[in-house]
């Protein structure tokens, strides 16, 4: 890995990967997509703090057809499911909310969009935040969906460009470990599918990082960046 870059929405897993990689690369750049999804202002804010502490190039890329076409509830005006921290591991429940939030394509068209800036730029690394929590339920953020996007790089590309997923065997709790062995900004990120302020609290995304935040002993984190009724 020489050149990466970073799929960065701001939010944990995103956050964590690229201060998991950035040592090991010489140039990073970080792109954050605008498909019509409610929190974009906050996530485009935490990318460009983040971007900053991090002191990488950081763009914006406009997907304005994807939030048209797109029935998921990040992006209409249907409401985002709300999720109790006790059902964060009963698989059809997670399932069901998964259902609600899932936007056409979304992480194959980011990943592709990047390789066409990697291609480009002479990037050879596509970093993504997929993990082991959230593949039980998004199948794009599964080993099977790193390896299948490889091999279409293969033949989509004259250049040898890598999908890599640093977190992918990690859980949320072990993602903030790391993040806390890191030093990363944790009050910086934005997570939440809801708010253009502080998380939530309520929504999956949100009910995830507090419960590893919880695990980990942060309740300072906790404090800073969700609503204090969450």
């Amino acid at each position: 890995m020489n050149k990466a870059i970073v799929l960065l929405s701001g939010g944990l897993d995103s956050v964590v990967s690229l201060a998991v990689i950035k040592d090991k690369c010489s140039e990073i750049m970080g792109i954050t997509f605008n498909y019509g999804q409610k929190s974009y202002l906050a996530e485009k804010k935490a990318a460009e703090l983040i971007s900053k502490y991090y002191k990488i190039e950081h763009k914006v890329i406009d997907l304005d057809w994807l939030s048209i076409i797109s029935t998921s509830s990040l992006t209409t005006k249907d409401t985002i499911p709300y999720i109790s921290k006790d059902n964060l591991d009963n698989i059809s429940v997670a399932q069901n909310t998964a259902k609600s939030v899932w936007v056409p394509n979304r992480n194959g068209l980011f990943v592709n969009i990047a390789a066409c800036f990697a291609e480009a730029y002479n990037f050879d690394t596509i970093i993504i935040g997929a993990n082991k929590e959230e593949g039980a339920t998004f199948k794009d953020n599964t080993i099977e969906f790193i390896n299948a996007i490889n091999t279409s790089l293969e033949n989509s590309t004259n250049s040898k460009i890598e999908l890599v997923a640093p977190l992918i065997n990690m859980t949320k709790e072990e993602i903030v470990n790391i993040a806390i062995q890191k030093n990363v900004p944790l009050e910086l990120i934005h997570s939440c599918y809801i708010s253009e302020e502080k998380h939530c609290g309520f929504c999956e995304s949100c009910q995830r990082l507090k419960r590893a935040l919880e695990l980990n002993k942060r309740t300072d984190i906790i404090e800073k960046i969700f609503e204090q009724d969450s």
